[in-house]
């Protein structure tokens, strides 16, 4: 590696780890304050304090990376224009390529790193953090240390194609209150409805209590009921576990691909068509998602090249260029993603569509300026 290659990759990189920190500082301190109430009232140990904001540390390298590479890529080679020391590389021979070599390189492993985080330590730092706040922040304090806090007005869609309505699942004892599955065919045509009272996991299968079983003829008007069946105590072929009623809490954006990719197709056939297409845009917003470091840097780095001026005015301009191209492209991403999960697009060309976009952008103006 060239001395020069070296000189302007130790600066990014210094910068960006500074940008990181500082952010990750920032959230913590807001958020300190925010929950600083509840720590108090529950008298949550210091230790458990430092380790809800330790699992936040992954998600807030995967949110942040993006502002703080583009920032610190600018306000490095601004803060070389400024010196004019550009101007001299350039008076060597060097194209606009190799001279932004270091950054391109930095914005590709960082992309790298953002891809490797998000799928090997989000997953599993959101699922401490969300059971440090369940059972140790948002929990009352005579409920403190009874395990994990009941699940009120539990919503999902699950194998062959039923609809549920769970008034409270309590994750500890495996137990169901105020159970309504509702059934449909493929063309999402009403064939079944159960309720029940309760339901208990025997370790093999769910048994419902106090249990009602309504089944539907679509040939007959408005889908009449064929038969009612009352049941005391039933067992059910129902192949939902304990597990999958807990994981529907999991946030969809904590998923790794491999989780996202089994989820969907455990729920492809319910017949949730507009919810699995959504989904599937998720999906591929992961694959796009890190590469919008180098995206953005790519866009970023003829405006840090072509701008003049004295050092402090560089620095302000490259922090408004980041800014700037940032908010552009997040407002087109999240437009991409929305039109998408409306059916305008395909689930891969919403996702796809603006780091393209920003990419050819980002060849035409530097083939036209360099």
């Amino acid at each position: 590696m060239r001395i020069l290659d070296r000189y302007i990759l130790k600066s990014i990189t210094v910068i960006f780890i500074g940008m990181v920190f500082t952010f990750a500082f920032l959230f913590i301190l807001i958020d300190l304050f925010g929950n600083l109430q509840d720590f108090i009232e529950k008298k949550v140990a210091l230790i458990i304090i430092a380790q809800y904001y330790l699992s936040f540390l992954p998600s807030i390298i995967v949110q942040t990376s993006t502002m703080a590479c583009l920032i610190s890529v600018l306000f490095t080679y601004s803060n070389l224009n400024a010196h004019n020391e550009v101007i001299a590389i350039r008076a060597s021979g060097m194209n606009f390529w190799q001279i932004t070599r270091p950054a391109l390189i930095f914005a590709l492993l960082v992309s790298a790193l953002v891809f490797l985080v998000n799928e090997k330590f989000v997953p599993q730092s959101s699922m401490v953090n969300q059971q440090i706040r369940d059972t140790e922040i948002k929990v009352t304090t005579s409920e403190k240390g009874k395990g994990l806090p009941p699940i009120h007005n539990l919503t999902f869609y699950g194998l062959k194609n039923r609809l549920f309505f769970i008034d409270l699942f309590d994750p500890n004892t495996s137990q169901l209150t105020g159970i309504t599955i509702i059934g449909h065919d493929r063309h999402q045509n009403l064939v079944e409805k159960i309720v029940a009272l309760k339901g208990a996991w025997t370790g093999i299968a769910w048994k419902f209590t106090d249990c009602q079983i309504t089944s539907y003829n679509n040939s007959l008007p408005n889908a009449s009921p064929s038969s009612i069946h009352m049941y005391s105590v039933k067992l059910m072929d129902i192949k939902e576990t304990p597990k999958d009623f807990l994981r529907q809490r999991m946030d969809i954006s904590s998923m790794n691909l491999q989780q996202l990719h089994g989820y969907i197709k455990r729920f492809s056939g319910s017949g949730a068509i507009k919810t699995i297409n959504s989904l599937r845009v998720d999906m591929h917003q992961k694959i796009t998602f890190p590469l919008r470091n180098f995206v953005i840097v790519l866009i970023g780095l003829p405006f840090a090249l072509m701008s003049v001026g004295k050092r402090r005015a560089m620095t302000f301009t490259s922090i408004a260029i980041a800014l700037v191209i940032g908010f552009l492209y997040y407002v087109a991403d999240a437009v991409g993603l929305a039109l998408a999960k409306g059916g305008a697009l395909l689930p891969w060309e919403g996702a796809w569509i603006t780091p393209l976009i920003f990419a050819f952008m980002a060849l035409f103006i530097i083939i036209r300026n360099f």
